[in-house]
């Protein structure tokens, strides 16, 4: 029996950094953080006992940086290191490099990592001890297009040494091959440091299963049942939960005990995933093995009542499994959203920046949040675009989902784009609640589902967030004394006997005449129609008003630019007092000279990883010009029309920020 771990340094960021030092405070352990300098405002850095910056921003330097991160272990006589998920989280030479130190690691051992780590080596293992595995190849770029007369297409491409979709690809032709191998091996080699590629046979519409495991160092290994996470965009999960609504009883028994013997056979310790593909006939199929916790391990805890870090440190004290296989009890259900910085109607492209205003739903005994941020914290550029993942449990399926569509409601975020109305859209299709869901579920109702949230936006009288924007705006507005909260009726300073505003409203001009009339009513006149608004209460950025007695609530914030975003019936408008704000010099320049479509800007901080053009090419509408990598995505930056290329402004591995003029086109 071993003792218990005294002092964790978590090598990682963000929510899973925080998650892990809310656990060790949990029990006692002290915890010590690393970080890069542009992650100085998050989270995990203020909540951890002690926080070291280790290096500026590039992933080399920082979090993949094997060197410093032990080197502030020793420095803070930490006995372990935990390390999330991603980055370092199933590389074997950390492992060693760990041990090496003298220090425990909070994982499986590099040989099981190995192993299990590699996709090529995992899959010949499994199907030597029974398991059905699909087909595939594996090897450099030029090897892989030597044999790739011997594909059957559609294939899948992966990166062979990690996971989380990074670099995944569908490949339906053969053309379209070479490049799709170079896009994966470059991604696998920034994300992981190691480029080979993996190309196996692509299945229709699977369903993606996967059971979590844990085994301690005395040869015991457990399930702790699965998880359904077949609701994915480009390749990653957005939404998990627990019990797959997939399996019958017979099928979860028979894929949790494949589960734990590959576990058994492998002598694996600590916590790791097996992931699973189950065709339309109900067959699995071995995917990978995650040698480490998921980022889904929530709807697991929030359904058997375990603490799964816990867990890890306890095994990795040298404490025998605390539960045996029949001790394990599923509960009711549960679903994780994760809630990303994105546009879903414009690819799910990242969107960092800084939030004008982030007010989450209330935490009860059925709803989780696990974060890595607070209300101040900038989304950037540099890391994966998961804000947080909201989890909620129910009694059953419908009621989970129920009280996940309630709390997505009262997630309020501006500032930036999310795919909060998109969860919200999809957990309310007839697909989603009938289960009639596949790996390809997004691709395929992605473009009804922002149909349905474009239609419902429209169908909102847009007069009701120009009310709700003006009643906060004129309430709080500086010369009307307090706060936005107590009695906001003895303001009086501001208020003319008539006022008439001109509000930009989406795309649409509005005029709005304003007046005061006794001691708690506002009449407003918009389009000739008279809207008296009475008993309104302003709390913070939240706003509650009462018409013909009806009321309304709605959240409302402002950015640097005076723009407002208003949160009403759970779409968020943009407005503008026009009678009073103007356009900053910045964005005048900005609009007249992207306007004539002669400056290509990036959409958003990032790294320039690809160039393919130079001055003097001309191309067409359309054409790939170069690849910015932001938030863990190659974002493709093409020709706005047809051209000849004037200058190129950057080079390979250069950053750049939002608006950057990357290419200029000859006037035409």
């Amino acid at each position: 029996m071993g003792g218990m771990i005294k002092k964790i340094l978590v090598a990682n960021r963000g929510e899973i950094a925080v998650r892990i030092i809310r656990t060790a405070r949990k029990l006692g352990i002290r915890t010590v953080a690393v970080y890069s300098k542009v992650d100085y405002d998050s989270l995990h850095v203020s909540f951890a006992d002690e926080a070291y910056c280790i290096g500026d921003v590039e992933l080399s330097d920082t979090y993949l940086n094997i060197g410093k991160i032990i080197g502030v272990a020793i420095k803070t006589c930490c006995d372990a290191i935990h390390p999330g998920y991603g980055f370092l989280a199933e590389n074997p030479l950390f492992v060693e490099a760990v041990s090496n130190a003298g220090i425990t690691f909070i994982g499986p051992s590099a040989d099981a990592m190995r192993r299990m780590g590699n996709k090529i080596e995992a899959r010949a293992f499994v199907g030597k001890i029974g398991v059905p595995v699909t087909a595939g190849l594996t090897g450099s770029k030029k090897e892989l297009l030597k044999v790739k007369e011997k594909l059957s297409f559609p294939v899948l491409l992966k990166a062979a040494a990690g996971g989380g979709g990074k670099g995944m690809r569908i490949v339906y032709d053969e053309k379209e091959l070479e490049e799709a191998i170079e896009s994966t091996s470059r991604q696998a080699k920034a994300y992981f440091g190691d480029e080979t590629v993996y190309i196996e046979k692509y299945l229709e519409d699977p369903r993606h299963i996967e059971f979590q495991i844990l085994g301690d160092n005395n040869g015991n290994v457990i399930h702790l049942f699965e998880r359904e996470c077949s609701i994915q965009r480009r390749y990653q999960k957005i939404i998990e939960e627990s019990p797959s609504p997939t399996l019958t009883p017979e099928l979860r028994e028979k894929m949790g005990e494949a589960a734990r013997k590959i576990g058994m056979e492998i002598g694996y310790t600590n916590a790791g995933t097996i992931e699973f593909l189950v065709d339309k006939e109900l067959n699995f199929y071995f995917l990978e093995m995650n040698t480490r916790i998921q980022v889904e391990h929530p709807v697991t805890e929030m359904v058997l009542g375990i603490d799964i870090v816990e867990e890890q440190i306890h095994i990795a004290s040298g404490h025998e499994l605390r539960f045996r296989q029949e001790d394990i009890i599923q509960r009711g259900h549960a679903i994780e959203c994760r809630i990303y910085a994105e546009d879903p109607t414009n690819d799910f492209r990242p969107s960092p920046g800084i939030m004008t205003l982030y007010s989450e739903p209330e935490v009860t005994e059925s709803i989780r949040i696990d974060k890595g941020i607070t209300a101040t914290t900038e989304i950037k550029s540099s890391f994966d675009p998961m804000i947080c993942k909201l989890i909620t449990w129910g009694k059953e399926r419908t009621e989970a989902s129920q009280i996940m569509v309630n709390a997505l409601n009262h997630y309020v975020i501006h500032g930036i784009r999310t795919n909060i109305e998109y969860l919200v859209n999809l957990l309310q299709t007839e697909a989603f609640q009938e289960n009639r869901i596949s790996t390809g579920f997004c691709d395929k109702h992605t473009p009804e589902i922002i149909s349905e949230i474009i239609r419902e936006k429209l169908e909102v009288d847009i007069s009701m967030p120009v009310i709700s924007y003006l009643l906060f705006d004129l309430l709080t507005r500086p010369g009307n004394s307090g706060s936005g909260t107590g009695n906001i009726w003895e303001r009086t300073g501001y208020w003319r006997n008539q006022m008439i505003i001109k509000i930009r409203a989406e795309e649409k001009d509005v005029e709005v005449s304003v007046n005061k009339i006794g001691d708690h009513c506002i009449e407003f006149v918009i389009d000739r129609k008279l809207i008296p608004v009475c008993r309104v209460n302003i709390d913070h950025h939240k706003i509650r008003f009462n018409i013909e007695n009806d009321f309304f609530t709605a959240y409302i914030s402002t950015d640097k630019e005076n723009n407002a975003f208003v949160t009403f019936n759970g779409h968020i408008y943009t407005l503008k007092r026009l009678d009073i704000l103007t356009e900053t010099e910045f964005a005048s320049r900005f609009e007249s000279a992207s306007a004539n479509n002669d400056h290509v800007t990036s959409p958003m901080p990032g790294k320039v990883i690809k160039i393919t053009v130079n001055k003097g090419d001309a191309v067409k509408k359309g054409d790939l010009l170069l690849i910015v990598e932001a938030m863990k995505m190659e974002n493709k930056i093409t020709a706005p029309r047809d051209g000849v290329i004037d200058q190129v402004n950057v080079s390979v591995n250069e950053r750049v920020e939002v608006r950057s003029a990357l290419v200029t086109l000859e006037k035409q």
